[in-house]
């Protein structure tokens, strides 16, 4: 039996009407990928760092306190999330920031009150979200971001956006560790890797699944080096604005696109088109 890596699974010959897979309403519970996803995308990454930063400097709670804290809203957020029948900007939105601090206080607890090397932390995450993608597609026969219209498939999907929050920042970290470019250099070779990544979809025909995920993962250094590079001291090579400044404002900017979005709904897929798409 032959499958296709982003769509739904050939039915061999004689196979039974009740084996054959259902013909439910296609009703995708995320976005289309526009430049608008990205631009929020790198704006809640950066929120993750900066956010994570001052709760861990302001809530007294200590790095695990805030951990439990924050994991327990995601935990709400997506039982929201997935109570709903459809896409909703702003439950889609906050679900993406609040992974971004989780993932970003997993790595950190592992490594800072853990002791965890960075390399080993990095390994275990890229396996965890290569674990994520191959019981995804044992399960579902798809990765297809046209086709997360089912609970297990949403499930598989804030999963690996978790898992690659998690490994963006331990990579980053180990990164940084490693080759020391400040900042601001940093963030130019994030976003550097970001378009390697889609000329190699445009023009060299990568797959469109694999795209996604590779930059979902590139924009959390990204983001964390810009968060870093306006945050920090003059003195550690930042602009020295703060977390609660970086944050407020770039909190801000995401909310105003995310309202632009529920208003005019430009990022809700056409049910038709994701039909076909998902066929």
């Amino acid at each position: 039996m032959a499958y296709e890596l982003s769509g739904t699974p050939e039915v061999e010959p004689g196979t039974s009407a009740s084996a054959r897979p259902s013909r439910r309403p296609h009703w995708n519970k995320v976005p289309e990928v526009t430049a608008c996803f990205w631009i929020i995308k790198v704006l809640c990454t950066t929120v993750g760092e900066t956010a994570a930063d001052l709760l861990d400097e302001k809530a007294g709670l200590g790095l695990t306190g805030v951990s439990v804290l924050m994991s327990a809203l995601l935990a709400v957020v997506l039982v929201v999330r997935f109570r709903t029948q459809a896409y909703r900007a702003g439950v889609y939105w906050l679900a993406v920031a609040l992974s971004s601090v989780v993932g970003t206080l997993i790595s950190d607890n592992l490594t800072d009150d853990m002791g965890v090397p960075l390399g080993t932390t990095t390994a275990v995450f890229a396996v965890l979200l290569v674990v994520v993608f191959v019981v995804w597609y044992r399960r579902e026969r798809t990765l297809s971001l046209h086709s997360i219209d089912t609970p297990s498939r949403e499930a598989y999907y804030w999963l690996a956006v978790l898992f690659a929050f998690a490994l963006g920042t331990a990579g980053g970290d180990l990164v940084s560790e490693r080759v020391d470019l400040g900042y601001w250099l940093s963030a130019v070779q994030c976003a550097l890797a970001i378009a390697a990544v889609a000329i190699a979809h445009f023009a060299l025909d990568l797959d469109a699944v694999w795209s996604f995920w590779i930059a979902c993962i590139l924009t959390r250094p990204l983001g964390a080096s810009i968060g870093d590079y306006l945050s920090q001291p003059t003195g550690d090579g930042g602009l020295g604005f703060g977390t609660v400044v970086t944050s407020g404002v770039f909190l801000a900017v995401i909310l105003g696109l995310v309202v632009y979005l529920a208003v005019t709904r430009k990022d809700v897929a056409d049910p038709a088109r994701v039909a076909r798409q998902a066929a």
